[in-house]
């Protein structure tokens, strides 16, 4: 199914609006929701709302349009202090996406400023800027077109960061384009089903388990409405055949005790713990294997489990990275007008 198709694109029919005309300007994105044709004259907060999918601006200016064109594909990623994930996961999904657009400039920024400031005291340097940093940059090296990618796997907060990157630095470019997180469409309005896709993807890179053990995958969560993706998620787990797997969160729901419940109550006694994040970083090695009584391995075992630890963030999946570089490629075809 073809990810991208043709829509009216919101934040360029706000750049008409502002000119002063009410012309919708068509381009390609990926979407499914447009504007009904009986909406007369919408507003630019109209407009905005209508904007799902990967992100596009063509600055309208005079002078922007006539600037030559000079590419780049700036990744956005919250960042780990744990150097060894990081380079099995972030470095390397970062380089699957350089394979794929060689001739491209591809630079990777870190959404979290404490992760940069630990690198750096811990590092002795860090080669890693924040996203409007290396914005700036690359706009002070004469850089004229940028597609952001995100390294998210939810449209939560972090993706929230990475749009209002995106609208505060946007008229700075030609063309800016921003990507959607790695789960973003749920199979709803003829669109691929995001969720299912990642679930696939998982499942490949997982160990063995017997009938008789467990899956249980430890997510981030969030305050976000975007947590709702991890109940989401839950269902499509068992769509695939995996009845024996469940998603917990570490900041949001369903929790360690909710998880805990329905093992119990399914009878089982022996668990696999794994991340369900890009990287195995703090909440991975201490949150959840940790040997500390408040782990979650230990929770576990106090409660009569036998447990299995699986540290490997998602990102050292070929298939996730795969789907990583299908975002990018969202992003850039976008961005390049195809």
């Amino acid at each position: 199914m073809k990810r991208c198709k043709k829509i009216l694109l919101a934040s360029l029919a706000c750049s008409a609006l502002m000119a002063g005309t009410l012309s919708f300007i068509p381009s390609v994105t990926e979407a499914a929701y447009t504007l009904n044709e009986e909406v007369q004259n919408p507003t630019p907060a109209l407009l905005g709302a209508s904007q799902i999918g990967v992100m596009k601006y063509v600055n309208p200016s005079a002078e922007m349009a006539n600037a030559a064109n000079k590419d780049a594909i700036v990744i956005l990623s919250f960042g780990t202090t744990y150097k060894e994930t990081r380079e099995k996961t972030i470095v390397a999904t970062a380089q699957a996406i350089k394979n794929a657009h060689s001739d491209v400039e591809v630079r990777i920024a870190f959404t979290s400023h404490i992760v940069i400031d630990h690198i750096k005291k811990n590092e002795g340097k860090c080669d890693y800027m924040t996203p409007e940093e290396t914005l700036a940059q690359l706009k002070k090296e004469g850089y004229t077109r940028v597609a952001l990618v995100s390294f998210d796997l939810i449209p939560g907060m972090e993706y929230d960061y990475a749009r209002g990157v995106f609208n505060n630095c946007k008229e700075q470019f030609k063309v800016m384009t921003l990507s959607t997180p790695l789960m973003y469409w749920q199979g709803q309005e003829e669109q691929p089903d995001d969720v299912l896709e990642f679930v696939k993807a998982v499942k490949s890179q997982l160990p063995k388990v017997d009938k008789k053990e467990a899956i249980l995958f430890m997510a981030h969560g969030t305050p976000h409405p975007a947590n709702a993706y991890y109940s989401v998620l839950n269902t499509r787990l068992h769509y695939a055949g995996m009845n024996n797997a469940y998603v917990y969160t570490v900041e949001g729901w369903p929790r360690l005790e909710q998880a805990i419940h329905r093992l119990k109550r399914k009878g089982y006694k022996k668990v696999l713990l794994v991340p369900l994040m890009m990287v195995a970083g703090d909440h991975a090695t201490n949150d959840m294997a940790g040997n500390e009584e408040d782990s979650h391995k230990s929770i576990l075992e106090k409660e009569g489990f036998t447990v299995r630890t699986y540290l490997h963030g998602v990102g050292e999946n070929k298939n996730v990275q795969k789907i990583f570089v299908e975002r990018a490629n969202d992003a850039w075809n976008a961005l390049v007008g195809k």
